[in-house]
């Protein structure tokens, strides 16, 4: 049946529709060549599919089947006799990932010169189709020629600081792979969290893949080795390869804490809770380190076909090793000037490695410092100056940096996404000649990835930061294209797709706006608060509790505001089309006789945090600095005046700072409290000099002044000063600090 159906089909000459037909294609990526005929081929339960010989080929033509019959609700004919779609190899279609699929009012052929090409080849056949289900459905008559522009088109998802279950990832691969992106990075280890499980190091996952958070719970997960060969078995079927990535030498803080033999202190050490860059890392002074990185490796290629593997190699901090005496020891033995040096030395060891079990190592750019292999694949986010130095090193690139999903919406928006071109200038800065390194080494450029980072990110609003980005991503390095003209051909393509994102359940966010964005503001009148819901959605929800408890979709809900009339714990999460889209965000409100009356700063806080008056609106600062509720100063001190407008009986005064080390934010070193009638002459009520102990685990403290017999006074005086005071290995000494105050309390 394949040959007499070929020709007929590829004999027939296609006429081309009107305008108005071509643009009810709605595929993306859109096809390299894509020409509309007249009529339709009527898929029905007559239809069949013929497939080439071999195990794929039949995956390939099972997987349409199910796939057909979960869209339309159409059981295909399992006759042998039964014809309609045809599969086939055809070694003209050039290219790995190419295919041809003709419809006519005959049938439907795809033909490619590989499996890769025929399943893409199917997966835009699922795009023709129409979503609803019935007893037949049309598919519209098309030729369409097709090939990637990029061969690496890549998602990459952080597990460490955020775990997502087996679930949700195979969902994504789904997704993914319908949007034809051929390559999951899985972010497996992290200074919060090991995720992958190594039969030979238990404690990994027994003690690395949990951290207990500032609450007292226990957070983490892990993927056991069966877990982790169903999912890249899974992602296979779909055309996807995975690719593991174990950090090192930096982010391996999680690792360490299981195992401090390797690191350069050997001292024991907890999960972290916070993000940013830790100072412990992979003792390089120490061959075990490399002999336990081996083992880990070992076990982690067993997993993964892949011919890649990433591992890291990002910020890392050289303190521990300029401090360790056997990494000083190597690094005079190998004659390396500096710890540049070392960790270069740390990663052409690991890549010979690699090497020598058939893989090829991936990096982030930093494994440029000191020299990396040339062989080497470098993965860009930082910017072109690194691109361009991998290029001319003879690395082979992955562009990354441009594409950042952990980004505001409203900043890394789908069109900044679609128009950004991963072979040319990726900022404004760039001189020509630069931008003529990237025309040079067009061929290093293997693609381009979007990582989704997960210290704001988690199983709730991953899908909002994700879609409809990465279908922008998709059409970028799939078609090369980035034109204005073209951005507008794809948004009227995305408006179908958002009809079988609401098919699969997929919580997306919109295109350049915030999911939402909850505020809450103290009502003038002294009747409460207000709680308002600006929204991305004009159809989303939110619903929210006053108690504390954790809101459902049955919680009450508001559309753009509610009232709160009494004080307590606010939580609300935005719901739409019945699915959630984010954590429940929290709202402690506090009565404060400071509120709605005037302060006053010596120094102004910083602008790139909350301003000032944040601090007496009776809203308490959550656990989060970025969530406008603290107001922060920079390398200076805090100084407020509160006017109470008149003589007050004050029983309490009490302030909380925030203590993260780690992103520069110390405490106080003292803290003062002052009242005054007339605002010249002082009484102070409180002095409190701070001795920070940095290896707290603590993050909040608050200073209070509590008196049973009332003190009178108009005005209110808070200082605290900035921390001179630090451990000789802090970073940088007692500059760069931060102060993090939340809500100035006053009863």
């Amino acid at each position: 049946m394949l040959k007499p159906l070929l020709a007929w089909c590829l004999g027939l000459s296609i006429v081309l529709a009107s305008t108005q037909a071509v643009a009810e294609i709605t595929i993306i990526p859109k096809p390299q060549q894509i020409e509309t005929g007249e009529g339709s081929y009527q898929l029905d339960a007559k239809t069949g599919i013929d497939a080439p010989e071999g195990a794929r080929a039949a995956e390939i033509a099972f997987f349409l089947r199910q796939a057909i019959h979960a869209q339309t609700g159409i059981e295909l004919s399992r006759s042998p006799h039964a014809h309609g779609i045809e599969l086939a190899i055809d070694p003209t279609v050039k290219g790995e990932e190419a295919y041809r699929l003709v419809v006519t009012p005959r049938g439907v052929i795809i033909q490619a010169s590989s499996d890769k090409g025929l399943f893409w080849g199917v997966q835009t056949l699922r795009q023709l189709l129409p979503l609803q289900r019935a007893s037949a459905v049309q598919v519209p008559a098309v030729h369409i020629e097709d090939a990637p522009a990029f061969g690496y088109r890549g998602f990459m998802l952080d597990v460490g600081r955020h775990f997502y279950p087996v679930s949700f990832i195979k969902k994504q691969l789904d997704l993914l792979s319908y949007y034809k992106i051929n390559t999951f990075h899985w972010h497996l280890t992290e200074d919060q969290g090991w995720r992958i499980q190594i039969h030979r190091y238990p404690k990994l996952t027994e003690v690395g893949a949990w951290r207990t958070e500032a609450d007292g719970s226990r957070y983490g997960g892990y993927y056991t080795q069966n877990e982790i060969r169903e999912v890249v078995e899974y992602a296979r079927a779909r055309n996807i390869t995975v690719i593991p990535e174990i950090e090192m030498p930096g982010h391996s803080v999680a690792a360490l804490a299981s195992y401090p033999e390797f690191s350069c202190t050997q001292q024991p050490m907890s999960v972290p809770i916070t993000w940013g860059v830790f100072k412990d890392i992979y003792c390089v002074g120490n061959p075990n380190t490399f002999t336990f990185l081996q083992h880990v490796l070992d076990e982690t290629m067993a997993l993964f076909p892949s011919p890649y593997v990433h591992i890291g190699g990002d910020e890392t901090p050289k303190d521990r090793w300029k401090a360790c005496d056997a990494c000083q020891a190597l690094m005079r033995e190998q004659g390396l000037k500096d710890e540049e040096g070392l960790q270069s030395y740390f990663i052409k060891r690991m890549q010979s490695y690699v090497a020598e079990k058939g893989k090829t190592l991936i990096g982030w750019d930093e494994i440029l410092e000191g020299g990396a292999d040339k062989h080497a694949i470098i993965e860009i986010w930082r910017g072109d100056d690194e691109a361009r130095k991998a290029l001319a090193n003879g690395n082979r690139v992955i562009v990354a940096g441009p594409f950042y999903l952990d980004a505001p919406l409203d900043v890394l928006t789908v069109k900044k996404i679609y128009g950004t071109d991963i072979t040319g200038r990726t900022s404004d800065s760039a001189a020509p000649e630069d931008e003529a390194v990237f025309h040079q080494h067009r061929a290093q450029i293997l693609g381009g990835e979007a990582p989704l980072w997960s210290e704001r990110a988690n199983p709730f609003n991953a899908e909002s930061k994700m879609y409809p980005r990465l279908l922008a991503l998709a059409e970028n390095l799939w078609t090369g294209t980035h034109d204005d003209a073209a951005y507008a051909d794809f948004e009227h393509r995305l408006q179908a797709h958002y009809h079988w994102l609401d098919a699969q359940k997929v919580a997306y966010g919109p295109e350049d706006k915030p999911v939402v964005t909850y505020t809450v503001t103290h009502d003038a009148s002294g009747k409460g608060w207000q709680l308002h819901a600006k929204r991305g959605f004009d159809d989303l929800k939110s619903h929210y509790t006053v108690s504390g408890a954790e809101p459902t979709v049955h919680s009450p809900s508001f559309d753009t505001e509610v009232g709160i009339a009494k004080a307590g714990t606010i939580q609300v999460v935005p719901f739409r089309k019945g699915l959630r889209y984010d954590n429940a965000v929290r709202f402690t409100l506090v009565d404060n006789l400071a509120s709605d009356h005037a302060i006053s700063f010596s120094h102004s806080p910083s602008k790139d945090y909350a301003p000032g008056d944040v601090l007496i609106d009776g809203v308490m600062g959550g656990s989060d600095f970025h969530d406008g509720r603290w107001a922060a100063w920079h390398d200076e001190d805090l100084d407020a005046t509160i006017d109470l407008q008149k003589e007050t009986a004050i029983h309490s005064i009490e302030v909380a700072f925030l203590f993260e080390p780690a992103s520069r934010i110390l405490l106080p070193e003292q803290v003062t409290y002052a009242v005054s009638s007339d605002g010249q002459h002082w009484t102070s009520l409180y002095n409190d000099t701070v001795s920070v102990d940095f290896a707290s685990a603590g993050r909040h403290h608050v200073f209070r002044f509590h008196s049973d017999k009332p003190v009178t006074a108009r005005y209110v005086r808070i200082q605290g000063t900035q921390c001179k005071t630090v451990p000789a290995d802090f970073s940088n000494g007692a500059k760069d600090i931060w102060l993090f105050v939340d809500e100035l309390v006053i009863h």
